[in-house]
């Protein structure tokens, strides 16, 4: 550890000159090269990169971050409760995708490959943007970004001279939503000076119990009513009948966030800023467990939370202009602090479990951007060292005794150092071409100790693993004319092994698969390429059409497994069939996207947009090619938008395939258990969503979503979406 904080130290020291990840932006003609360490340029973009902006995110008035995403039409989203969101892009998702907010990674040593709901952790009032970068993007950020990356900004405090002389502003938010009784409150503040400059933000959530659609899907099988519940009294479970079927009894949950971000600017070229954020909610039932079966027809589970989310970031970034070899320089030092935990007990049993997990994440950054012949260079290092405690107690409801239990993870030290240098160069051939290439190079070690091996004993004691990581972009985009972009763009990717992949002993459906540590795991690596038609007509049309493989090598998959000659064991009083994380052979994913704009008169506009995917396994000799995990069906959104400088007026349609039988994969991931018995129907939702502006400073929000009140699941999720649901909202500026 002590070397680890010297490196760490060092990288610092050296850094100190160094940049940020704030959306600063040089021009070297149409060539904008942003700080994130990626072009936002529509014409000189090489990469499939969409952008959530700030006035949608506001207009839409959404729940939480990854209902923005969904609500887009340009992502996937799995839920396996209220309280949820997984994304998933170009069918890839979890930890084979990388989470940033304001440029800093959220992915940690356990983001698992199942589904996640990390990004809610990031309070959706105070996003200012949101980035999507489809496709490998491992040289600009490393491990992880095979799938691509979503970068979360969020808001920032303004000097006095960004903001309109005001030494003090902010807003005012609140919002209420009928399909869950959502009750939302949200104040940010900021104070400008001419060099000192801060923004606080508070917001606060409550939702209740999800209530689904009433109206059958067509001509497709009503399912996932919620007809009884087990209520707990005095320690002792009863199957209580539901007063109402549709309302999902035990999906609600609250949420508490809080933001301070403080900006110093002595000077013109210099810049120091600390982002502090917090984010905790209440208890989240996991609601697909509270509703699976016994043989005999009676609810399985009696408690199935997810404890409190507790996410801590303190971020300090140095920037300064022309600070070290005539590079702009930014210097980001991080601390993340993660908790997780999964408390569960069985129907009528006397016994709860609580796994808790503890993550730490230390990382430092030096990134440098400097104009080099006709183009730019950013280069730079980082450095990640992430470390866990995973525990777990069993204590018995009725009498209070505590005994042991076994862990989620390794209960012994667990921890993961990558340390990586990068490059990307960007430049124009001339007025109508320009193309960019870059490479990364690093090390990544793991380490995970087995102290108790009572209740698995595993023929092995410790994991270690020290691999060398690589990957390389290359692309080129030419405006041929005025009204036509063609771009082509061809990434590498990697994921190293986390200790979720290495060290996790997990139930993946109850008594249907236990997956167990795989201590020989390899990198994942992938091959992307990309080509890009855009066509334009001045400000009238955009239509935007990308064609996209990807080749994974190396792929993780959950597969049959042998664990001291069995392959079956008993867990939690239930035979269940041993499985395990293995390389297995190559993978491959084709898809497509195109998006279309019109401006059909100066106030009125049409767009759409639609996504597929196709994924297959190619595991080995024995076992043929057959569906990956997590590829979503077909889907999109479409929809015609009214605006003037009072209102803002939106209807839309969402919608999603159908997932045919033959397409799931057999890991599980695709929760067939929590689908109809001939896979998961297609559906469409129709949305109208309103704005109106009756003063300067206060806008009115109001929308109906699920207009039909359909009754419909996303695909691979365990909850039923939304009903038909009003909203109301406002915003007051102060």
């Amino acid at each position: 550890m002590k070397k680890i904080i010297t490196v760490v130290a060092f990288m610092a020291t050296m850094a100190g000159f160094s940049q940020t990840d704030t959306s600063t932006t040089n021009q070297l003609g149409e060539v904008k090269l942003q700080s994130q360490r990626y072009i936002k340029s529509k014409k000189n973009s090489t990469q499939q990169i969409q952008t959530i902006s700030q006035k949608d995110i506001e207009f839409g008035n959404y729940q939480n971050a990854a209902d923005i995403l969904s609500n887009s039409g340009k992502l996937a989203v799995q839920k396996s409760q209220q309280g949820g969101g997984s994304p998933v892009i170009r069918g890839l998702e979890s930890n084979r995708i990388l989470l940033l907010v304001d440029g800093i990674r959220m992915n940690n040593l356990i983001f698992r490959g199942g589904h996640l709901q990390n990004v809610i952790t990031v309070d959706e009032n105070m996003i200012e943007s949101t980035d999507i970068l489809f496709g490998s993007s491992s040289t600009p950020y490393g491990s992880d970004a095979l799938g691509g990356a979503i970068n979360l900004i969020t808001k920032r405090p303004f000097l006095l001279s960004e903001n309109n002389n005001r030494p003090f502003s902010g807003s005012l938010n609140t919002r209420y939503s009928s399909a869950n009784q959502e009750k939302s409150g949200h104040v940010d503040f900021r104070f400008s000076g001419n060099k000192w400059a801060t923004l606080t933000s508070i917001s606060y959530n409550d939702f209740g119990d999800l209530k689904m659609g009433s109206k059958k899907n067509g001509n497709n099988d009503f399912f996932g009513e919620r007809p009884n519940y087990v209520e707990t009294l005095n320690g002792i479970d009863n199957i209580v009948k539901n007063d109402n079927s549709l309302v999902q009894k035990f999906s609600g949950y609250k949420q508490y966030n809080a933001m301070q971000k403080i900006l110093f600017k002595p000077n013109a070229i210099t810049e120091h800023s600390l982002n502090l954020q917090f984010s905790t909610t209440t208890d989240i039932p996991r609601y697909d467990r509270l509703t699976d079966l016994k043989s005999n027809g009676d609810l399985n589970t009696a408690t199935w939370n997810y404890g409190p989310q507790k996410r801590i970031l303190a971020g300090y970034k140095f920037t300064k202009q022309k600070a070290f070899l005539n590079s702009d320089l930014s210097i980001g030092t991080n601390y993340q602090n993660v908790e997780e935990s999964r408390i569960t007990r069985n129907y009528k049993a006397p016994n709860q479990v609580s796994r808790i997990e503890k993550v730490n994440v230390f990382s430092v950054n030096a990134d440098l951007k400097t104009k080099l012949g006709k183009g730019e260079l950013l280069y730079g290092v980082e450095a990640y060292y992430d470390d866990l405690s995973s525990t777990a107690t069993r204590i018995n409801v009725l009498t209070n005794v505590p005994s042991a239990a076994s862990t989620r993870y390794s209960d012994g030290k667990n921890f993961t150092l990558r340390t990586d240098a990068f490059a990307t160069y960007f430049a124009k051939i001339n007025e109508k071409t320009s193309y960019n290439f870059g490479a990364r190079a690093g090390y990544a070690s793991l380490k995970s100790e087995f102290v108790d091996k009572t209740f698995f004993p595993f023929p092995f004691s410790d994991i270690n693993q020290k691999n060398i990581t690589y990957s390389a972009s290359a692309g080129i985009a030419n405006n041929s004319t005025d009204n036509v972009k063609v771009a082509f763009n061809i990434a590498t990717g990697f994921r190293t092994p986390n200790i979720d992949d290495l060290s996790k002993v997990f139930e993946s459906a109850k008594g249907v698969s236990l997956i167990v540590p795989n201590p020989d795991l390899k990198p994942e690596k992938n091959v992307t390429g990309d080509l890009n038609i855009t066509l334009f007509d001045n400000k009238t049309i955009e239509f935007d059409n990308t064609i996209f493989y990807t080749r994974l090598f190396d792929v993780i998959v959950t597969d049959n497994f042998n664990l001291n000659g069995q392959n079956n064991t008993t867990y939690d009083g239930l035979l269940t069939k041993i499985t395990a994380n293995q390389n297995l052979g190559k993978a491959n994913i084709f898809g497509y996207s195109t998006a279309l704009k019109i401006n059909l008169t100066k106030l009125l506009k049409f767009y759409g947009n639609f996504n597929f995917t196709y994924g297959r396994v190619e595991a080995n000799d024995k076992n043929p090619k057959r569906p990956l995990d997590h590829i979503p069906p077909f889907y999109g959104k479409t929809g015609f938008n009214f605006e003037n400088k009072w209102i803002n007026l939106d209807l839309n349609m969402l919608y999603n395939g159908k997932k045919y039988l033959e397409d799931y994969s057999n890991s599980g991931e695709d929760n067939l258990v929590y689908a109809p018995a001939n896979g998961m129907p297609a559906w469409e939702t129709y949305n109208f969503k309103a704005a109106v502006k009756p003063y300067k400073d206060l806008m009115l929000f109001t929308g109906v979503e699920n207009i039909l009140d359909i009754q419909y699941r996303t695909f691979a999720s365990g909850i039923n979406a939304s009903g038909r649901n009003i909203y109301l909202g406002l915003k007051y500026q102060l």
